[in-house]
């Protein structure tokens, strides 16, 4: 009997949890939704980009967090930053390795959470551009990258572990010093600072395209940053900005309890690619970026050596599109301002495969084909792209393709014309799309075959 009432409790459960997925959305909601699908349209179309997080750290090479994982004071931190001077940095070498990536666009640390900054702020001396001959590095990115055609970005970390006004909660290196702790910290003056330092990036540098902030966490979210006022003031001189959602809670909800943020335009899941393309409770789509390193790492670090292949970096970013995602891929300039080697050889690899594929990556999302064995399917204007990424025995079944509407299949990476047929050998089923591939089980290109099929 307890049972049967668990089964019957149940089944309400499901049948309510329906009920509730179709309750249309807010007027309010879905004008904001409409606002944001407007502003992130050119960003996802352009699907690819690259993350740069250089800063102070780079000296110790150890990654960004070195301060807080070792717990350093500011006085035992202040020999990296005497000593950063990146002598060979060139923010146009760094433009022209992300455009021969394929990439679109680029997001670069102007802040990060040790609070040395790489632009000219005027509301403190913790900066590189007064040790580095007035050197502003922000702007000499901005500078670089918009004269390649792409589009711009910054970090800016609303933590900050050197300010003496941000209290040593959480990661700060100073959590466990009870003494540090009994200090007077002012919120009111740290937020003054952080919305002062973030109206001299939306002000001072031209258009921007994507503000990264980074990060909330516990009570620390939301309204304790004053997020609906530090909103405001940015798209007050930056109207068309696009924002992440990293001012309020950004870790991971299920699909129905989804909305979109009240302080943001996009999700940003790390080091992972969701399993699902991401919805709103309403079902509507979400615009989201997977923001992924190229080693273990964000920063500089001298023995991690752990690359991720170009295989695995180009089936990471295909992925992403077959899920309405975009892909945001990390270097770690060093000391000298130099992105590492390994990681420029990884860029021209996958940027050899872009030259050939990118229009299965450009413009495309998700398909409404199942997700196939072999692969994934990424969707443009009626054409769908079918990315062999796996082995494969026999012909290549794009199955749920109609057949009647298929204009024609090609290889896309030569143009080469396939033929296809709705059955081959003993497998007759409805729905069958098979693709003559050869029959081996190789793939004739490296890393990701893509197969191009134009319905009418």
């Amino acid at each position: 009997m307890k049972n049967k009432q668990l089964f019957i409790l149940f089944g309400f459960v499901l049948i309510l949890s329906e009920i509730q997925s179709q309750v249309p959305a807010p007027k309010a909601y879905n004008e904001n939704y409409r606002e944001v699908m407007e502003r992130t349209a050119w960003w996802r179309n352009d699907r690819f980009g690259m993350f740069i997080h250089f800063g102070a750290y780079a000296v110790p090479a150890r990654g960004e967090w070195v301060k807080s994982r070792e717990r350093m004071t500011n006085e035992q931190y202040q020999q990296y930053v005497d000593v950063f001077y990146p002598d060979q940095f060139d923010a146009r070498k760094w433009a022209k390795t992300a455009k021969a990536a394929g990439m679109k666009y680029a997001v670069l640390t102007a802040k990060h959470h040790d609070g040395y900054c790489l632009f000219d702020s005027k509301l403190t001396d913790y900066k590189l551009s007064s040790k580095f001959d007035e050197r502003d590095v922000v702007r000499e990115f901005l500078d670089a990258f918009r004269a390649e055609g792409l589009k711009v970005g910054l970090y800016y970390s609303i933590i900050d572990w050197h300010h003496p006004d941000f209290p040593n909660v959480s990661n700060h290196p100073q959590r466990d010093d009870k003494e540090y702790g009994k200090r007077n910290f002012n919120w009111d003056n740290y937020l003054k600072y952080m919305h002062g330092q973030v109206k001299e990036l939306v002000t001072n540098y031209g258009k921007l395209d994507i503000m990264w902030f980074d990060y909330s966490f516990g009570e620390y979210s939301g309204e304790k940053w004053k997020a609906r006022e530090l909103v405001e003031l940015v798209r007050k001189y930056q109207p068309d900005i696009i924002l992440n959602n990293r001012l309020g809670d950004h870790e991971g909800f299920s699909n129905q309890q989804r909305v979109l943020s009240q302080w943001g335009d996009f999700e940003t899941p790390e080091q992972g690619v969701p399993d699902v393309a991401l919805t709103d409770k309403y079902g509507n789509s979400i615009p989201w970026e997977t923001c992924l390193t190229l080693n273990g790492v964000w920063g500089y670090s001298e023995f991690d050596k752990n690359w991720k292949s170009p295989e695995l970096i180009i089936h990471t970013l295909v992925n992403c599109v077959s899920k309405n995602g975009n892909l945001l891929l990390n270097v770690g300039p060093d000391a000298r301002g130099n992105i590492p080697e390994e990681s420029v050889g990884i860029l021209n690899e996958v940027g050899e495969w872009m030259d050939k594929n990118s229009s299965s990556i450009y413009g495309c999302g998700a398909s409404t084909l199942s997700k196939p064995d072999w692969g994934r399917y990424t969707m443009g204007k009626k054409t769908i792209y079918a990315h062999w990424l796996h082995p494969n025995v026999g012909y290549i079944n794009a199955r749920g393709v109609e057949y009647d509407k298929v204009k024609g299949v090609f290889m896309l990476s030569s143009g080469a014309t396939l033929s296809f047929m709705k059955s081959w050998k003993n497998n007759k089923e409805e729905g069958n799309f098979f693709i003559n591939v050869g029959g081996k089980p190789e793939m004739p290109y490296k890393y990701d075959t893509v197969i191009k099929i134009q319905v009418k």
